[in-house]
């Protein structure tokens, strides 16, 4: 196991933080979907991203559902650590920051073509106000 370096590091006593790691998800659509909630207040968050998995809204005419599920996933846990340490979740702001993980080749056949199979790092940080 390796050692996990958060690219944003806050008071520890107002923060909860949680990592998702090797996710097969798009490097380059949960980028864009990072950037939209970053800044947000955790409840908005978790709304844009539940009508993007219903596609009731969109960003940039595209929905991202794959990356919006597993962000989805990676916030509530951060909100669940948030909650344990007892912060107030009406006063969370979500910083959201997408990286590129890992990629390997899987092999096939003799005749077919092999996959390059791309994973990604989400980094999740909710501050209290």
């Amino acid at each position: 196991m390796f050692m996990v370096e958060y690219t944003l590091n806050l008071n520890p006593k107002k923060s909860a933080r949680a990592y998702g790691r090797a996710l097969r998800i798009s490097t380059k659509s949960s980028v864009t979907v990072c950037r939209t909630i970053s800044g947000m207040n955790l409840l908005k968050g978790k709304r844009l991203l539940g009508d993007l998995i219903t596609e009731k809204r969109g960003l940039d005419g595209k929905y991202y559902t794959n990356a919006s599920k597993e962000i989805l996933n990676v916030v509530k846990s951060a909100e669940m650590n948030a909650e344990f340490r007892g912060l107030d979740t009406g006063r969370l702001v979500i910083f959201a920051s997408a990286h590129k993980g890992f990629s390997f080749i899987r092999p096939r056949r003799l005749k077919m073509r092999r996959t390059r199979r791309k994973m990604t790092n989400i980094q999740i940080v909710l501050q209290q106000k």
